[in-house]
């Protein structure tokens, strides 16, 4: 089961013709697909949350996910090798 962050808000047949479904970028938060409407899903407010440098934001297939509370708080973090 894919995490919330990782799916892309069109099928797969828009996918195909889509302007934004460019490997490696994050759909717009403009994208009428792109908007979140789970119960999970809250605006980070304030600068402890949204810079946590161990979030890896790159992980997130909407730009819409990168400023959540949710995926701060359970997405993916970036590893640190020493």
């Amino acid at each position: 089961m894919a995490f919330c962050w990782e799916l892309r808000g069109c099928d797969e047949e828009m996918q195909s013709r889509c302007p934004h479904n460019v490997p490696g970028e994050p759909c717009p938060p403009d994208c009428n697909f792109a908007a979140c409407d789970r119960p999970t899903h809250e605006v980070a407010l304030g600068l402890a949350i949204l810079d946590n440098p161990e979030v890896d934001r790159s992980a997130a297939v909407k730009e819409i996910c990168r400023a959540c509370t949710f995926f701060i708080k359970h997405g993916p973090t970036i590893s640190k090798e020493v």
